[in-house]
């Protein structure tokens, strides 16, 4: 990791499952230009599938790219160490069988400098997380349905 520790931005994680194993790339463009434009930053892009038998292994990116549909080249390499075995094996117990995940750890380089500032002034953060979008949604139908 290239920035100093106290210029860190909050450090996020998805795992983002294809049912059916079923990956077409179609989001991979996306997620090239947040990286292109500094808003994040991969620290750690790994992908794993979970057999018919329930059992979870790690898929390499080249096995990914050799039908030429998906372009993971770019991220190649991307391992910080962040992302561990036990990691890997916890992520693919939230799968469907015969399903696969890509799990991205990264950094959000566009609050890096909120983040440091507060730091620089004594804040710490206390709680995080992330509202799944079907809650956003149903709580804004509610609010929608209360008038």
């Amino acid at each position: 990791m290239s920035n100093d520790d106290d210029e860190l931005g909050p450090i996020d994680y998805l795992i983002v499952e294809f049912p059916g194993s079923r990956m077409t790339g179609e989001g991979l463009p996306l997620l090239v230009d947040l990286v292109d434009r500094g808003i994040i930053r991969i620290l750690d892009l790994t992908f794993v599938r979970k057999e018919l038998d329930g059992s979870v292994i790690a898929v390499e990116l080249a096995d990914l790219t050799g039908d030429g549909a998906l372009d993971l080249a770019v991220f190649e390499g991307s391992s910080s160490g962040l992302l561990d075995e036990e990691d890997i094996g916890e992520a693919g117990h939230a799968l469907d069988p015969g399903s696969s995940a890509g799990i991205v750890v990264y950094e959000n380089l566009w609050a890096a400098p909120l983040s440091a500032a507060l730091r620089r002034g004594g804040a710490r953060l206390v709680a995080g997380g992330r509202i799944p979008y079907e809650e956003v949604l149903a709580a804004l139908e509610a609010a929608e349905a209360r008038g």
